[in-house]
């Protein structure tokens, strides 16, 4: 069946609603969530307030949405050719966690909001947020564990690797790099970082005898 083609109003709605989730995220990134108001937001637009009721219900709702799109970008990174099970040595491991690096990198540099959102003020927000937070770090390890009990599987990984231990420490370790890169967003400290961080991960998981 053909998907239906939208209308001029629906993607008019559209149009608004991606305006009004990128102000709401300018907003937040730059005053912090508990000092932005519904006003700030419309105010950047030039909307009413009764336009933006139209598209949220709250200044909660929409940064349910502004969080989702950031957690899609991280997800898009481990998809594809990234995915846990794309690759079968560890030469082929070492070229996509460079990959992985590099798109994390980039997705941080482009948008400097990412990292100051997701790590230091979407904590905060409210318990709810805080936990939603937090299971999105338990989820990212538990995809760093699938890669790495893939190459332990096929023996490119140290056999008595600790996978659960070893994807929480790989992720902290790129928690660590994110925020420095929320204060400092400059490319040649991220490119360091990742590099450093496969080193560790590298000297630390590789087989015996590769």
């Amino acid at each position: 069946m053909t998907a239906a083609v939208p209308t001029r109003a629906e993607r008019k709605k559209a149009e608004t609603r991606r305006e009004i989730i990128e102000a709401a995220f300018d907003c937040f990134a730059e005053r912090g969530y508990h000092a932005t108001g519904i006003a700030d937001i419309a105010a950047r637009l030039g909307l009413g307030h009764g336009t933006f009721y139209r598209y949220f219900e709250n200044k909660r709702d929409i940064v349910e949405h502004v969080i989702s799109e950031v957690i899609d970008r991280i997800m898009q990174a481990l998809t594809a050719e990234n995915a846990p099970d794309a690759v079968d040595t560890l030469d082929e491991y070492r070229e996509q966690t460079r990959r992985i690096g590099d798109a994390l990198a980039r997705i941080m540099l482009e948008d400097p909001r990412i990292p100051k959102m997701l790590l230091l003020e979407a904590p905060g927000i409210d318990p709810a947020m805080g936990e939603r937070v937090l299971g999105l770090m338990e989820s990212l390890a538990a995809v760093t564990a699938s890669y790495l009990d893939h190459g332990v599987e096929l023996g490119y990984l140290r056999s008595d690797l600790d996978v659960d231990g070893t994807a929480h420490a790989i992720n902290g370790m790129i928690l660590g790099s994110m925020l420095a890169g929320a204060r400092n967003p400059d490319p040649a400290q991220a490119k360091r970082l990742s590099e450093a961080i496969r080193r560790v991960m590298y000297d630390g998981i590789a087989a015996r005898g590769e």
